[in-house]
């Protein structure tokens, strides 16, 4: 289709989408945030969206600044029909949004109103929602708050964690923008106005979120693991170590918060505030995941020990 889109994301999770745009419409332009350090080594590298724009051969910028006078001359000199984002990662002035004909299309992965901002996913496992799902949204100047174009359910299974569930959620994602677009053009869809009341919000995950307390319930120390992983790891210290958990499972039972209760073949159940969580997979700094009863073998751990 002659649809001219400019697209901007930068994470993986904007990809598939991208990809999805080139394959149905004519994708003009590129905007993605400038390569930054990353990893151990902090070595400088391109967004997962530059690499992919420019295996696309699409026209690509990195601005510093999105609101920047030169920023909005390429914008104005590519004259988008349509501005498509999927975490872009900033918030974008209002001369932007009012540049394309169509507007700015936002796809967000949450059902909105519920989990507006920047970690949705890791929120609906942390809120144990039963169902998440990818929205399309007309961006106005309010985070997330933009009337709801398309919309489709996705269950959390008990296993999902925010690295499979992002997976889901970033391939659906893809098929709802491109299925929005061409229901705009055809003229067939309603603009929907979200129920503000009835909004929550998220903010960016910290380091330190992942830690846990013994002292929580159960049930919600096993959803921090499943939120947490893969980034930044559900996390407890032991000997000054900051030890990770992979996988774990809530079960009945009382117990000392942070004692020992028992070694068993599937893992260590360790007491906590309501309940027994089974560590199953856990982490040593520079070491691979191993079962948890391993590592307490090799650690010398019993009953009765206290891991903080």
């Amino acid at each position: 289709m002659n649809l001219r889109v400019v697209f901007m994301g930068t994470p993986e999770f904007s990809v598939p989408t991208l990809t999805a745009l080139h394959a149905n419409f004519r994708v003009i332009g590129v905007v993605t945030q400038p390569d930054k350090p990353r990893g151990r080594g902090l070595k400088t590298l391109p967004s997962a969206v530059k690499k992919a724009a420019l295996a696309l051969q699409l026209p690509l910028v990195q601005p510093d600044q999105i609101s920047a006078p030169e920023t909005m001359e390429i914008l104005r000199a590519w004259s988008p029909d349509v501005i498509v984002v999927a975490a872009y990662g900033k918030i974008l002035p209002e001369s932007i949004l009012r540049l394309p004909p169509r507007g700015c299309i936002n796809l967000h992965a949450s059902l909105l109103p519920r989990h507006r901002g920047a970690a949705p996913i890791s929120a609906a496992i942390l809120a144990g929602d039963r169902m998440t799902g990818v929205c399309t949204i007309l961006m106005d100047r309010g985070m997330d708050t933009g009337d709801i174009l398309l919309r489709e359910e996705i269950p959390i299974d008990d296993e999902d964690t925010s690295g499979t569930l992002h997976d889901k959620l970033m391939e659906r994602g893809a098929g709802l923008v491109v299925n929005t677009l061409k229901a705009m053009m055809e003229g067939t869809i309603r603009p929907m106005p979200q129920d503000h009341s009835r909004a929550t919000y998220t903010k960016p995950t910290s380091k330190a979120e992942g830690r846990i307390d013994w002292h929580d319930d159960a049930q919600y120390i096993a959803k921090l693991v499943r939120a947490m992983n893969p980034w930044p790891g559900a996390f407890f210290s032991l000997s000054d170590e900051k030890i990770r958990v992979w996988k774990a499972r809530a079960e009945p039972g009382r117990a000392v918060p942070g004692r020992i209760e028992s070694l068993r073949s599937d893992g260590i159940c360790v007491g906590t505030g309501n309940g027994i969580l089974l560590l199953q997979e856990i982490q040593a700094p520079s070491r691979n995941p191993v079962a948890a009863i391993e590592f307490a073998r090799a650690r010398g751990l019993s009953v009765g020990d206290d891991l903080g």
